[in-house]
């Protein structure tokens, strides 16, 4: 009987000397691969995007001078019309009416009664009225031609943004097709629209070869600071509620430790760290730096 209780015994002292290594190789530090990165010194600003659209903020109205018959027209909807360039040419009903008798009794008397009428300005014709052999009055609108020195891109900037915009001058305008355009703000109307609260902010650019109604973006700057100390955005962590912020900072090859942060901006997936100060020499875990404990054992591959 004891015989029996001493095998027993031998057999669980075994198979627990056999389990020991089991155990020692799960307890060992788990190594985690993470790609680093570094802070970065520079510019950063806190922008709100708005949209502009292109615009004529001036119209050239061309009016007949005379009653009578349109013999020419040079007028084209999307043609640029120099300034005093002809685009249309007009015989006054005197002339259709009497000439015409005049000259067929006697070839020697000379009267046309044509009436060239001219561009005031360079533009862009938008709308043509009449066509040749009309019958036109004194006063009577042509053409319509939009002035290529008022263009602008129109910004409808809401009343409480007019604090980020007043006393500024330059802005940048980004087109659909990529395009950067710098612009300048050349005023600001002193109507605020009743439903939208709204004013209409002019904005002038180097090119007048835009079409109208081409929307752009533009920047609003809020906040810039010359010498920011930023970091992405992946690599700064946040709790469940966000009101904790931390970086996984590299103290050597192998180990990484949490550092609590206070952001400042965040633009274009940076975001700027106040505090503590940090230098460009400092390492923080970039990928692979979610879950980690507050001292983790890392291995830092390429990215």
């Amino acid at each position: 009987m004891r015989s029996g209780i001493y095998i027993l015994i031998m057999i669980v002292l075994v198979s627990c000397k056999h389990a020991d290594p089991d155990d020692s190789s799960d307890e060992q530090a788990v190594v985690t691969p993470v790609t680093v990165t570094v802070a970065h010194t520079g510019l950063m600003a806190d922008t709100i995007e708005m949209n502009a659209t292109s615009t004529f903020l001036q119209k050239s109205i061309v009016k007949a001078s005379s009653n009578g018959y349109l013999t020419m027209v040079n007028a084209v909807v999307g043609k640029t019309a120099g300034n005093g360039e002809v685009l249309f040419v007009l015989k006054t009903k005197e002339a259709q009416s009497i000439g015409n008798t005049i000259n067929a009794l006697d070839s020697t008397f000379k009267f046309s009664g044509l009436i060239t009428i001219r561009a005031a300005r360079t533009g862009h014709i938008t709308e043509v009225n009449h066509q040749v052999g009309d019958y036109v009055q004194d006063g009577e609108q042509l053409a319509v031609i939009n002035d290529v020195t008022s263009f602008v891109f129109v910004l409808n900037l809401p009343y409480e943004l007019r604090p980020y915009v007043l006393g500024k001058r330059d802005v940048q305008l980004k087109l659909p097709d990529g395009q950067k355009l710098a612009g300048t703000i050349s005023s600001v109307t002193a109507i605020v629209d009743s439903a939208t609260q709204t004013q209409n902010v002019y904005i002038k650019v180097p090119s007048d070869q835009l079409p109208v109604n081409l929307v752009a973006k533009v920047d609003i700057v809020k906040t810039a600071k010359n010498n920011a100390v930023f970091l992405p955005r992946q690599a700064v962590l946040a709790n469940e509620t966000q009101t904790g912020f931390w970086v996984m900072k590299v103290v050597n090859d192998t180990t990484a430790v949490k550092v609590p942060v206070i952001k400042g901006l965040q633009t274009n997936g940076q975001v700027e760290i106040v505090s503590p100060t940090f230098t460009a020499n400092d390492q923080f875990v970039l990928t692979g730096n979610y879950g980690l404990a507050d001292t983790a054992t890392i291995k830092i591959v390429k990215q």
